[in-house]
């Protein structure tokens, strides 16, 4: 939209007045009212070249002023804020739209899978996280053509409800994407760190980690901890009664299925020694991480990933942004 602003600081001399008065009716008559200059010179009794010069010589003297507002401008601020607390290269915001978390979670979705289908070329290796985040990229993936790439899982399976399996959802982002998913035949928790390194290092497993590690892109779910809407609790039969080990550990957020303080560093949690995942250090190399997490308990967690500066790409939608930007706020007053 357009708004159009007379400057009323241009005094014309007195004898010259019938022509600025005549100036003035013609941009008003152009700028405001949308008249053809051939409709104002009519209205006016002038020629149309008059007009014209009129017109030409009102915006010389800087009597009119343009001004776009843009519906994607509060939007394109707040991405620029996000990326001035750190920790991201990339921030995309999508309105929020309803209330209902599904249906902003979906237009987040949506968004990441625009992104995902700009980036990636024929030969491409992508790896993925389980989740309801990267569930809803899935959901919103509509490829122009089938691609030559191959989907990787980043962690161990979990059997369950369909979100949380990372084979599922691989399977179905190379469906939707026309390429080829590996499926990984191992938990995403071992019982203990040795059972971990025994499994890392069998061969379908090693292989399927070593494709994740060269992996061009990573889509991943930002989960948070500490409410109970978590699906961190879906992971691991006894997670759920484990909350006091959890809150002593500080965690405050997860990422591949790590606990991760305010911080964003790894706590000192005994699962996280028993994961069947990428480490952290691991998924530091892979060029392009897109992070993707919408609704009010993931602001704070979604900080603590930026603050370890574990992605380069955030998709989120405003109210969520609005959110993070609050907490930081908050945290430079406190």
């Amino acid at each position: 939209m357009a708004i159009i602003k007379l400057n009323p600081k241009h005094a014309a001399p007195r004898e010259e007045i019938v022509i600025a008065r005549q100036m003035h009716q013609a941009l008003v008559l152009h700028f405001l009212e949308g008249l053809t200059q051939a409709q104002i010179a009519d209205q006016l009794g002038l020629s149309q070249p008059t007009v014209n010069r009129l017109i030409k010589r009102g915006r010389q003297l800087g009597l009119v002023e343009i001004k776009i507002k843009s519906p994607v401008e509060p939007l394109v601020d707040m991405e620029e804020q996000l990326l001035a607390l750190g920790g991201i290269s990339r921030a995309i915001v999508v309105p929020t739209v309803s209330d209902n978390p599904q249906t902003a979670l979906q237009a987040v979705g949506e968004a990441a899978a625009r992104l995902l289908i700009e980036e990636i070329t024929d030969g491409d290796t992508i790896c993925i996280t389980g989740g309801k985040g990267v569930s809803a990229v899935v959901a919103g993936l509509q490829a122009p053509r089938r691609f030559d790439v191959e989907v990787i899982p980043a962690t161990g399976c979990v059997q369950g409800k369909h979100y949380t399996d990372v084979n599922h959802v691989s399977t179905l982002m190379a469906d939707r994407l026309g390429g080829r998913a590996y499926q990984i035949h191992a938990p995403l928790f071992a019982d203990s760190p040795s059972e971990r390194a025994m499994l890392i290092n069998m061969r379908s497993v090693a292989d399927v980690f070593k494709r994740a590690r060269e992996a061009k892109i990573a889509v991943v779910g930002i989960g948070s901890i500490l409410t109970d809407d978590s699906s961190y609790y879906d992971l691991h039969p006894s997670s759920s009664t484990d909350l006091e080990a959890i809150e002593r550990s500080g965690a405050r957020c997860e990422l591949l299925a790590h606990l991760l303080d305010e911080r964003g560093q790894v706590c000192d949690y005994s699962l996280n020694s028993s994961l069947v995942s990428l480490t952290l250090q691991e998924f530091a190399s892979i060029p392009t991480k897109i992070g993707v997490a919408s609704g009010p308990n993931k602001a704070r967690p979604i900080l603590s990933i930026m603050r370890g500066n574990h992605l380069d790409t955030l998709v989120t939608d405003e109210a969520t942004g609005q959110r993070i930007l609050d907490i930081a706020a908050e945290g430079e007053q406190a």
